[in-house]
């Protein structure tokens, strides 16, 4: 069995393909909509990252999908969103324009999405418009258009130009940084067109130079990404024991971010923060909140997180198309609904860690185990533990040890 891009695995069945959704509802269980839409407007991209977990993952269907989104698909996504908006009564939703890279569709695409979603939701709805891009080909009179059509920015950058130019490369290996500082000027020029900096963690950078790196650059956010691994494809230098390499990384990040006097928003360290206090994350990289993303490809597919690409071919499949079927109808997919049941979706390990309020498991994408499915801990949970531990402690300390028990 093949795609054209080599043999395909036929994979058993494993958790969460036995998660019977109906017996959920009859306890009671009900899920909740999604908030935040990702559409992939563009299936190529003009880098090729070392650590891409797109074209160089597990999951090959982006070579049998269009290059470009249509603009009948493209028309057809935005009447689901309104028509899932409309039907719970969201008074906003986020849409991120994603790819490969986005820049590589044509303005107009973006163009028409704006003005068909801002057209289309209920009065008093609003939309939050972003792109998340390698900024390598933005000009400035894309800038510009972007701006014109309500967009901000949402860019990669791994830190200084040796530590972004370790792993964000063109096919010939030459380095992006020097385009992307350049873009990133460029924004800065534009004021609230930069949403945030997307940062891939790589243990060979040094932790405090590539904050200061990101810092620079004024960004109102900084999310810091794990790569993306699993315990039968490891992340790199993740050894197989309970040695902490990405914590330590992680924890030299939160003590210099910890101790600026205004620091910018990190979204893990403040999710974890407000986690020990008692509050809830706000995304799904930390924590027990409930998945409320879903993505629609360039043929308009339905999928979960694309990141779950790394876990094997077809990870991210639901098995729906905007074309056919309602966002209401991936809300009914057991691998959908697994990621909003909170601590029912965490293995038996996970629920006797004292930490699993805090780390709910870790990213989904990262529990995936051949056999047992993603009912185990994150491959980085040595890491996570050792992370939450230690702001844990310098929370606690700040506060008189008024930190609700993890």
């Amino acid at each position: 069995m093949s795609d054209g891009a080599g043999p395909i695995q036929i994979r058993q069945r494993e958790w969460p393909d036995t998660l019977a959704v109906s017996g959920l509802r009859d306890t009671g269980w009900r899920p909740v909509p999604f908030r935040q839409f990702i559409l992939k407007v563009h299936g190529k991209c003009d880098l090729a990252c070392r650590y891409c977990y797109v074209y160089q993952g597990a999951d090959a269907t982006w070579s049998t999908k269009p290059t470009v989104m249509s603009a009948s698909v493209a028309d057809r996504a935005c009447d689901r969103i309104v028509e899932h908006a409309a039907g719970h009564g969201l008074d906003a939703v986020a849409v991120v324009l994603h790819g490969g890279e986005p820049l590589l569709a044509p303005q107009e695409l973006f163009d028409r999405i704006a003005h068909r979603l801002r057209g289309g939701l209920p009065p008093g709805a609003t939309v939050d418009l972003r792109v998340h891009t390698n900024a390598v080909s933005l000009t400035p009179a894309r800038l510009d258009a972007l701006v014109a059509a309500g967009y901000r920015l949402g860019v990669s950058l791994d830190g200084d130009a040796a530590a972004h130019d370790r792993g964000r490369r063109y096919a010939n290996g030459a380095g992006s940084h020097a385009k992307v500082d350049r873009a990133l000027r460029l924004i800065a020029s534009r004021p609230g067109a930069l949403a945030g900096l997307l940062c891939t963690v790589d243990l060979a950078n040094d932790p405090v130079t590539v904050y200061d790196a990101l810092v620079h650059y004024g960004a109102p956010a900084i999310d810091f990404l794990l790569p993306h691994g699993n315990w039968d494809s490891p992340p790199p230098h993740r050894p197989p024991d309970d040695s902490m390499p990405y914590g330590d990384w992680l924890i030299a990040v939160f003590d210099r971010w910890y101790g600026d006097a205004n620091p910018v928003d990190v979204r893990m360290f403040a999710d974890i923060m407000r986690l020990l206090l008692g509050g809830a994350s706000t995304s799904e990289l930390i924590g027990l909140s409930p998945c409320a993303l879903v993505v629609v490809d360039t043929d308009g597919s339905l999928e979960q997180v694309d990141t779950l690409k790394s876990a094997y071919h077809g990870a991210a499949a639901t098995g729906l198309s905007v074309l056919t079927d309602s966002f209401d109808a991936a809300l009914a997919v057991p691998a959908v609904a697994a990621r909003q049941i909170g601590l029912a979706a965490l293995s038996d390990v996970c629920r006797a860690c004292p930490v699993h309020q805090v780390c709910g498991g870790g990213y989904y994408p990262h529990r995936y185990r051949r056999g047992a499915g993603f009912k185990n801990p994150s491959v980085f949970c040595p890491d996570l533990r050792r992370l939450i531990e230690h702001i844990e402690s310098r929370v606690r300390a700040d506060l008189g040890g008024v930190v609700s028990p993890t």
